[in-house]
């Protein structure tokens, strides 16, 4: 079974490692992340974790990021892209608070399990596999969480890079395959899910991103709260990202513009569908 296939029937990985980890510990940790993003980070306890952005003064996404809850720190996971913008800007507005960041990348290897059978392939390797999105477990010096690239079912584990190669072998015995980072991209869009540095960027307000699971609006200030809610009180959207599919063979370049101001942002072909699918931003 190659990569694809496996992701759509069955379970693959791909070693994500290049992801950004940033660890906050310190007394005012949840404080600080509470108002630096749009979700209620304060809420959090030991295990849970969430989906959150990072805006701009002006509503803009700088970033968005898994954010897990441990006893003694939070674990930030971020796109490559954006793991040092998100490490200054934190630092930034770290004044008088009892925060300590750390950027733990280099140490940290991340390996994504996902697909339809990922968690049978991982308890049959002896893994927890936590019920709620984005929660965690721990697996001895691992950290399992039920989050996934693509959006379909799947696991990201947080391991030592120096476990890295057994973990491989460990999940591969299981019954793992390996997929290439292009497989994960077309089953990612057949799925409809956003990526930051391609559909999401600082171009874009919070609400055209179409990810409400990022936004919590009962929770208090917090960085670039003010247009976050005037957008939201005011109705005022004019673009929303949205999953489209298109009768095509070959997929159109980012940046293309459809009948209606559509704009493309990444796309792909779909061997299982026959057509592209790509994600879009639609006037409204």
């Amino acid at each position: 079974m190659n990569g694809y296939d496996a992701l759509r029937t069955g379970a693959a990985w791909l070693d994500l490692s290049a992801r950004g980890k940033i660890k906050l510990t310190g007394e005012d940790r949840a404080r600080l992340l509470h108002a630096m993003t749009t979700n209620h980070i304060q809420q959090l306890t030991p295990g849970t974790g969430c989906y959150a952005f990072f805006l701009t003064a002006q509503g803009r996404i700088l970033s968005d990021a898994n954010i897990f809850c441990r006893p003694d720190h939070f674990l930030l996971d971020l796109e490559p892209e954006t793991r040092e913008k998100i490490y200054q800007h934190l630092d930034h507005y770290i004044i008088a608070d009892d925060v300590t960041l750390e950027d733990v990348t280099a140490d940290t290897a991340t390996i994504a399990v996902e697909g339809p059978k990922s968690q049978e392939v991982l308890q049959a390797a002896g893994a927890p596999t936590p019920d709620a999105d984005y929660s965690t477990a721990e697996w001895g010096t691992r950290l399992v969480a039920r989050l996934s690239t693509t959006g379909g079912p799947g696991f990201f584990i947080f391991a030592p890079v120096a476990e890295k190669e057994k973990l491989l072998s460990e999940i591969e015995a299981a019954g793992a395959v390996a997929a290439d980072a292009e497989a994960f991209r077309v089953v990612r869009l057949e799925h409809g899910k956003a990526r930051y540095g391609e559909d999401l960027s600082e171009r874009f307000l919070a609400q055209e991103a179409n990810q409400p699971h990022a936004l919590h609006f009962s929770k208090g200030c917090y960085l670039g709260q003010e247009i976050v809610e005037r957008v939201r009180s005011r109705g005022q959207i004019h673009r929303v990202l949205t999953p489209l599919q298109l009768d095509a063979k070959e997929p159109p370049a980012p940046g293309t513009k459809l009948e209606g101001g559509t704009e493309i942002t990444s796309a792909e072909y779909s061997p299982a569908l026959g057509k592209v699918v790509a994600l879009a931003y639609v006037r409204t």
